[in-house]
């Protein structure tokens, strides 16, 4: 019998996940928003089912996927928690919310999962981050959890104590290499490359080295290397970059996120 899987909030992450779980025969989709105009369209595109309340769905789903802004979790979680059905479990994708917290605001009423997604989630490249920790989660409904997000691109399950560098590494992550995009794009036109053709040649950069890393066994430092011929253009490059610090302002940056993370789940 497919799993009844709803979701509360279809706002960009929450309908970007829901697009990609379309069509699966072991799933039944199902969601809330208070945005009916989006909700009804996206029920035309995918064949979900949507719902008046989120009262409603809770009460009908297996898995209940809490895809609301953190700062309405805390309203919308006891809510999903009390209409629940026995043996449902409930996911939460917002940031910063902690699994201790979420079980405060369900009261300790079904079992609750934590998944951090990032923005690539969005064209089925994301990279999640899945605690299944909750002593009341089953094996079968873990599994089940897991297999949500893995066909979106890579699940990954940490603990809790975790999530702080996940977030500050790879939820914050898409932002730092699009920042670093800007700047190569922003060097092409200073050297007189014109801007439509230094935005493609710089995507297509990043797109081709992506699939070349992933394709190859050998370790990012080595590929690096066979770009960096002794004397060259590159080495010349990437020692400004050394005398800059800029790997140290990387590593610093990803230290500012983490401690930002940490600051948001105790508050």
């Amino acid at each position: 019998m497919p799993t009844s899987v709803g979701f509360i909030g279809a706002g960009a992450m929450g309908s970007a996940i829901l697009r990609g779980l379309a069509g699966r025969n072991d799933l039944q989709l199902h969601a809330f928003d208070i945005d009916r105009d989006k909700l009804e369209a996206l029920s035309k595109e995918i064949g979900l089912t949507a719902y008046a309340s989120a009262e409603e769905l809770a009460a009908s789903c297996d898995i209940i996927v809490m895809a609301v802004k953190p700062q309405h979790l805390g309203a919308a979680a006891p809510v999903a928690a009390g209409a629940a059905k026995s043996g449902a479990c409930l996911v939460s994708i917002a940031a910063g919310v902690t699994s201790t917290t979420l079980r405060e605001w369900t009261g300790g009423k079904l079992p609750v999962v934590r998944v951090m997604p990032n923005t690539p989630a969005l064209v089925r490249k994301g990279v999640f981050a899945v605690c299944l920790e909750d002593p009341l989660l089953s094996e079968e409904t873990a599994q089940t959890v897991l297999g949500l997000f893995e066909p979106l691109g890579q699940a990954h399950v940490l603990s809790e104590k975790q999530f702080d560098a996940f977030t500050a590494v790879i939820g914050s992550g898409p932002a730092y290499v699009l920042y670093f995009m800007e700047a190569l794009i922003e060097s092409a036109v200073s050297l007189g490359l014109p801007r439509d053709m230094a935005t493609a040649m710089v995507l297509g950069l990043f797109e081709g080295t992506s699939a070349m890393a992933l394709q190859s066994e050998r370790h990012a430092s080595v590929l690096r290397e066979l770009v960096t011929s002794p004397g060259g253009t590159t080495v010349r490059g990437l020692t400004h970059l050394d005398r800059c610090a800029v790997r140290a302002a990387i590593i610093d940056a990803a230290e500012a996120a983490f401690d930002r993370s940490v600051e948001l789940g105790e508050e």
